[in-house]
């Protein structure tokens, strides 16, 4: 009886959940994207992210709120000892490079570059064979419509890019999604992108996901209001073939619900509890009072004595 006691005891004191749905009447609102994703066969000096939506609203090279942190081959944070041993390792092979760097100079000078292209591909290149890779996470705040968001060496001269790459078909766009939100998180909530790989091998190509974006609003008991987002999604992925003249890129393509849902902590009332104690209550006396009889009748008849009867001739 103390069990079931404290299991609804427990049961009363745990917060339900009750979700509602009404028509999103949110206007002039932006909507806040959290994004951190790892590109570890590219280095940051040639990814890009842009951002469109259906206002016809174009943002190339995205640097408000956005970071890039270099990573080495390992996926290590590169810091100032790595720096160090990277230019280090520079000047020791400057000799046995200095006929290849004379060639790309010649090459460049051709095709118009400057000195500092010149030096933006030779650090890529290098950062290309050491395995660097690139972390970029960061919130973009875009409006309230229909738009996308992508990350790419699309920000290169595409001149630049083959000098850099040879090809289309190596550039290498393998990603981790460590989170991508639409606004802040409540409890329960399940972001179906969290922690996605999708590492390519000996190939190339371009992914995209479609993001269904639903507006979303949590109460909890303390009448305190979450604004916040949840989504759902379907990937798609386009491989790359000799004919393409694109670029592989990673796309989130997003649209918004005229749906709002709103998630609403609750807790049973008071009258419910004791409703339910009595009927445990009440349970329990019927239960024993139950197995008493049929106790009580069984011992009985193991007990009582025959009655004998005189037998007359």
């Amino acid at each position: 009886m103390a069990t079931l006691f404290l299991h609804e005891l427990s049961y009363y004191l745990n917060t339900l959940t009750v979700h509602q749905m009404s028509v999103d009447l949110k206007r002039g609102e932006t909507l806040p994207i959290h994004v951190n994703m790892t590109f570890p066969s590219l280095p940051c000096d040639v990814l890009s992210m842009d951002a469109i939506d259906m206002s016809g609203k174009h943002e190339v090279d995205l640097d408000t709120n956005i970071w890039k942190l270099r990573l080495n081959s390992h996926g290590h944070i590169i810091g100032t000892e790595y720096i160090s041993d990277l230019v280090e390792k520079e000047h020791d092979h400057s000799t046995h490079k200095h006929e290849e760097h004379k060639n790309e100079t010649e090459a460049l000078n051709v095709l118009g570059f400057d000195q500092a292209a010149e030096t933006m591909i030779k650090k890529v290149k290098q950062a290309l064979a050491d395995g660097e890779g690139c972390r970029v996470y960061g919130v973009l705040d875009v409006q309230r419509v229909a738009g996308n968001f992508h990350v790419s060496v699309h920000g290169l001269n595409i001149y630049v890019a083959q000098m850099i790459f040879g090809s289309s078909k190596n550039v290498n766009v393998s990603h981790m999604i460590h989170d991508l939100s639409f606004g802040p998180k409540y409890p329960g909530i399940h972001n179906p992108l969290d922690d996605t790989n999708r590492i390519l091998r000996d190939t190339s190509g371009t992914f995209k996901y479609y993001i269904k974006v639903v507006p979303t609003e949590y109460r909890y008991l303390s009448k305190d209001v979450l604004s916040t987002n949840q989504y759902s999604v379907t990937e798609y992925y386009t491989p790359m073939n000799e004919f393409d003249r694109t670029w592989p890129a990673v796309y989130f393509l997003y649209d918004l619900s005229p749906i709002t849902v709103t998630i609403k902590e609750e807790r049973r009332s008071f009258l419910h509890l004791i409703t339910r104690l009595c009927a445990v209550l009440g349970g329990t006396f019927a239960l024993t009072g139950m197995l008493d009889r049929w106790m009580f009748r069984f011992i009985e008849s193991f007990t009582k004595k025959p009655s004998t009867r005189s037998i007359h001739k």
